[in-house]
């Protein structure tokens, strides 16, 4: 009977010559995935953004600025940066204004209701997963 092996992308289980289970890890894995996965992270950094820009309040456009000022693409953390960005966010009136319909309050929250799943998507199709 042949001994079992367990194969997975990241390596294998086996066992070895005496009974015991083996580890071995496939040392090709983190550089063959590691660069579809900052893909993906650039990609849904970027698309937060430029989706959430017709969600965010607009005066002058430093708001909308400030995102794009307060957040290194690809690093997982989008942020808008100006002072006044966190009133905006949670305490400004309902959605809606004269320079958009969309414009407002949570607007991270209602992009991502709007635009979540294909973000997703387009995520897994660059990491290999979709």
């Amino acid at each position: 009977m042949t001994p079992p092996v367990i194969k997975t992308p990241r390596g294998s289980i086996n066992l070895d010559p005496d009974g015991k289970a083996k580890l071995e890890w496939d040392t090709n894995f983190q550089p063959r995935w590691q660069k579809r996965y900052s893909k993906a992270q650039v990609f849904v950094d970027s698309e937060v953004l430029r989706l959430s820009e017709k969600f965010t309040p607009l005066l002058t456009g430093i708001l909308i600025k400030s995102g794009t000022l307060g957040t290194e693409i690809g690093s997982g953390l989008v942020q808008w940066i100006a002072p006044y960005a966190r009133h905006q966010y949670y305490l400004a009136r309902v959605p809606g204004s004269a320079t958009g319909p969309l414009r407002g309050p949570m607007w991270f929250e209602r992009m991502k209701q709007a635009y979540g799943k294909k973000i997703v998507a387009g995520a897994k199709k660059i990491a290999g997963g979709g």
